[in-house]
């Protein structure tokens, strides 16, 4: 993808933000930058093998995030209700 591509469907991402990312995502070996030689220059990304391996794990953990949002709300809200979490109080 290019980076305005990515960045539009990163809604809300700084330019500086989403270029540190990058950066820190290709030094890991997650993701490959391809500059090509045009004017203006067009720099595309991609994933590597390795990034596209924890892909599929981020994938499944936001999966599994969106089938029990009830649940976790729930417990939230069960947590938030409690009144054991108040601050003791010094004599």
């Amino acid at each position: 993808m290019r980076f305005s591509e990515l960045r539009r469907l990163l809604d809300g991402i700084t330019q500086k933000m989403l270029t540190q990312t990058l950066r820190a995502l290709e030094r890991d070996g997650l993701v490959t930058r391809a500059v090509y030689p045009t004017v203006p220059p067009r720099v595309e990304y991609a994933l590597t093998e390795l990034g596209a391996d924890i892909a599929r794990l981020t994938n499944a953990l936001a999966d599994w995030s969106y089938l029990h949002t009830e649940q976790i709300l729930a417990a939230r809200e069960r947590f938030d209700a409690r009144d054991d979490l108040a601050e003791p109080v010094s004599p």
